[in-house]
């Protein structure tokens, strides 16, 4: 008979392997793996990014294209902006358009601008000049620069709210028919007016109702190439009142000394001096 053959496989290895295991452990230790990040960790992660970022654009609400638009003495511009808005600029103006991430800013830098404004509940229209800030977000206004950074602020349609430049006043609130004037950072009392004279430059047509004569002369500054200078400052109170053709402004120069008690002199280079009339003995 032949014996039964004997049993051979990894048994003794691995009976081996169990009794130095930790010797081997200690010899060739493995190394350390870090655990893998959740997804859902990784996609919070990229979604806290994405909100940092996003308020750190609304908070510096970046331009990210800015326009420029003119007009010379003499000349009338209307402009279509991107969001529908229309400005019709008067002569001798200069504005420059900023678009912003959550604004639309105009800074008016010379002349005269009606703004009609589209809507745009998220996106305010701001426009800055000189001594003024008027922020809307939908109607019909008209912005004026006086002489120095002093403003004039028209409303015919909707809401504005015009803030002085200085911090010391609160922001007034004009509703249609209501004009006021920022002088020297600060915001005179609202006045009641029709608001269609005050815009009639965009017919063409200088209004003056009881305008002192300084203003009158700041006005038609922006419709003659040639200056027009005061020589007595004392006749600035004058009050000039009617209603005159923006392209004839020498022919309402001419027209001054038969409504007011002044003369007009005119140099050889075109400028005019306004000065008390004499009274001849």
């Amino acid at each position: 008979m032949t014996s039964p053959s004997k049993k051979t496989g990894p048994a003794p290895v691995d009976e081996a392997l169990g009794r130095h295991r930790e010797t081997l452990k200690t010899l060739f230790p493995l190394p350390a793996c870090e655990p893998r990040p959740r997804r859902a960790s990784k996609v919070v992660g990229i979604a806290l990014s994405i909100a940092l970022a996003c308020g750190a654009l609304a908070w510096l609400n970046p331009a990210y294209k800015t326009e420029r638009f003119d007009t010379a003495i003499g000349e009338r511009r209307s402009l279509v902006l991107d969001d529908g808005s229309t400005l019709l600029l008067d002569s001798a103006s200069h504005v420059e358009v900023h678009w912003r991430l959550l604004s639309r800013q105009v800074d008016l830098r010379a002349g005269q601008v009606l703004f009609d404004v589209a809507a745009a509940v998220y996106r305010p229209f701001v426009v800055s000049a000189g001594t003024a800030r008027v922020e809307v977000r939908g109607t019909l206004f008209n912005v004026r620069r006086l002489d120095n950074d002093d403003v004039r602020v028209t409303l015919a349609r909707g809401r504005v709210e015009v803030a002085p430049a200085g911090e010391a006043q609160a922001p007034t609130i004009l509703m249609p028919g209501q004009q006021v004037d920022s002088i020297g950072g600060h915001l005179t009392p609202v006045a009641k007016v029709d608001a269609a004279t005050a815009m009639a430059w965009k017919d063409d047509r200088i209004v003056f109702e009881q305008t002192p004569l300084d203003e009158a002369i700041a006005v038609l500054r922006q419709y003659r190439k040639a200056p027009i200078e005061m020589g007595d400052t004392s006749l600035a109170a004058l009050k000039v009142t009617g209603v005159f053709d923006a392209h004839k402004v020498d022919r309402l120069l001419d027209l001054l000394p038969s409504i007011l008690p002044v003369a007009v002199l005119r140099q050889a280079d075109g400028a005019v001096l306004v000065q008390r009339k004499t009274t001849r003995k």
